[in-house]
């Protein structure tokens, strides 16, 4: 147990410390935003066995809403996140009222089709400039400090993720956290015991929509704007992919997915540039307009070859089950 506290704590302070170890702030942030997201929706399709397509309108939704709020309104930072986590609350117990009662595709269909009204609002919406995106969202202060220096802000967004993710942790090890693994493992039995099944998934889908809300929300104080992209169905496509790349139900699968991919999004270029150095082979060059391409491959042999994605893996093996 101490060996393991220790490394928790010695992890923590790596990524505590990463802006003063040459990791862009800002990227480190989108990657801390995007984990959020993923363990929002590892919270419902991991624990609870729901796979929900409309996670971008929760996402994308509360950072529309916070930057209304901070750039329009002219709210404190604070109360302008909580504004958009309190949106992503309504819109995502609207959906599960309207969703949780039907199984498998039919579920997530409904929930698709429940982003896409979402998705079509901000769009026509005078206030979020239409495909141009809402711009100028301020990042205010926080206690007294400035927001607007990206350590700070690094340091604010970090603490805010890590104390997200261990609640999320905390939730799966919980009572509750036991009724939604028997109740994806076994509704008909977890019913014939006395539980609502259908109450815990509405439950597990708010709480998911809140952590998914709170991404949305500092992810566009961060940033600084909003657009489409966020709310875009599209969104909630790649935050499965990351889930599933790094390992659904587990606790740092989500996590590694994210950087995963936003890595690959962002260096795309480098990492090109940097395999055609090693190998001398031009055509990796065309890599770097192709992240779509690498990121669907990776994603093809993690099915093949990790079907408990790599973090899942790794514990697995580490566990002595090498069966998948």
């Amino acid at each position: 147990m101490k060996r393991a506290a220790f490394g928790w704590i010695a992890l923590l302070a790596l990524v505590a410390a990463a802006p003063w170890l040459g990791l862009y702030p800002v990227l480190g942030m989108r990657i801390m935003c995007f984990a959020l997201l993923a363990c929002a929706f590892n919270l419902l399709a991991g624990y609870g066995g729901l796979i929900s397509f409309g996670h971008a309108a929760l996402f994308g939704g509360a950072g529309y809403i916070a930057g209304l709020a901070l750039a329009s309104w002219h709210w404190p930072t604070p109360l302008g996140v909580l504004l958009g986590v309190a949106f992503a609350v309504a819109i995502g117990l609207a959906m599960a009222l309207i969703a949780v009662r039907r199984h498998g595709i039919y579920f997530s269909m409904i929930t698709l089709a429940l982003a896409q009204i979402v998705y079509f609002y901000f769009l026509q919406a005078s206030f979020t400039g239409g495909e141009d995106g809402l711009q100028g969202i301020p990042r205010g202060t926080l206690l007294g400090l400035p927001l607007h220096d990206d350590r700070v802000m690094y340091e604010v967004v970090f603490a805010v993720f890590a104390t997200s993710w261990w609640f999320l942790r905390r939730i799966n090890r919980s009572p509750f956290g036991q009724i939604l693994h028997a109740s994806r493992e076994n509704t008909q039995r977890l019913i014939s015991l006395g539980y609502s099944a259908t109450q815990y998934r509405i439950a597990v889908f708010v709480l998911s929509a809140a952590f998914a809300g709170l991404a949305g929300a500092l992810k566009a104080v961060v940033m600084g704007f909003e657009t489409l992209d966020d709310v875009h169905w599209a969104t909630s496509g790649l935050v499965i992919l990351m889930t599933l790349v790094g390992g659904l139900g587990t606790d740092l699968g989500p996590v590694f997915g994210a950087a995963l991919v936003t890595l690959l999004e962002d260096k795309m270029g480098a990492i090109a540039r940097l395999l055609v150095h090693l190998t001398g082979v031009a055509w990796f060059q065309q890599l770097s307009d192709s992240v779509s391409i690498v990121i669907g491959a990776i994603f093809v042999l993690c099915v093949l070859l990790l079907r408990r994605g790599v973090v899942g893996e790794i514990g697995a093996r580490l566990r002595g089950d090498p069966g998948g």
